[in-house]
């Protein structure tokens, strides 16, 4: 299996000479995600020794070292990008994972996967000016089981925006989804955009 994971030249250089400095034969890196498809994924890159490879571990061959990337966060690294840029300070190691927070989707993506996708790229950026936010709880027979939070919790305007924004969103995109369900406790609106 081929990974679209790139390690820029600088990157493999910067930390061939890192690798060197551990003075253990054979020690590579491990690439993984945590907490990935959420809105806070991080993506992490660590020392790897021979026999610190977790089972399920995708290995990627580079020039100067072995990557180990975890296999539960592949699709979640898909087209990342660990590049090094030299500064006065000495410079910074990046990692470009655009799929870290939710990993690329196709129709063939299971149900779950699709509806985070169009919540984290389509719907909460644009609650996320009202300090809102919504998350899927579960999917019940095809019904997207939903959770307001921040300003949407308690808002004077969620069933507009549910019926209106949400649910329209979702079903245009997803087909097969027969309806949205909220069950968030809007009793509570401490932080509630619209009293």
């Amino acid at each position: 299996m081929e990974l679209d994971i790139t390690f820029t030249e600088t990157a493999q250089t910067y930390l061939a000479k890192l690798l060197e400095k551990q003075a253990v034969e054979g020690i590579g890196v491990r690439l993984f995600v945590t907490q990935p498809g959420t809105p806070s994924a991080e993506t992490c890159l660590a020392y790897c020794k021979p026999g610190e490879e977790k089972v399920g571990d995708l290995k990627l061959a580079l020039s100067l070292f072995d990557c180990y990337v975890e296999g539960a966060s592949e699709d979640y690294l898909e087209g990342a990008v660990v590049d090094f840029a030299e500064d006065k300070l000495g410079g910074q190691l990046t990692i470009k994972a655009p799929n870290a927070k939710v990993p690329q989707v196709n129709e063939d993506s299971p149900l779950h996967e699709r509806i985070n996708y169009v919540l984290q790229t389509e719907i909460n950026p644009s609650l996320a000016s009202h300090g809102g936010m919504i998350t899927l709880v579960e999917i019940e027979d095809n019904v997207a089981v939903l959770q307001f939070g921040g300003g949407c919790q308690g808002c004077g305007m969620v069933d507009m925006t549910l019926k209106d924004g949400v649910e329209s969103t979702l079903m245009e995109r997803i087909p097969e989804l027969r309806g949205v369900r909220d069950v968030t406790d809007h009793t509570i609106r401490d932080n509630a955009y619209f009293k």
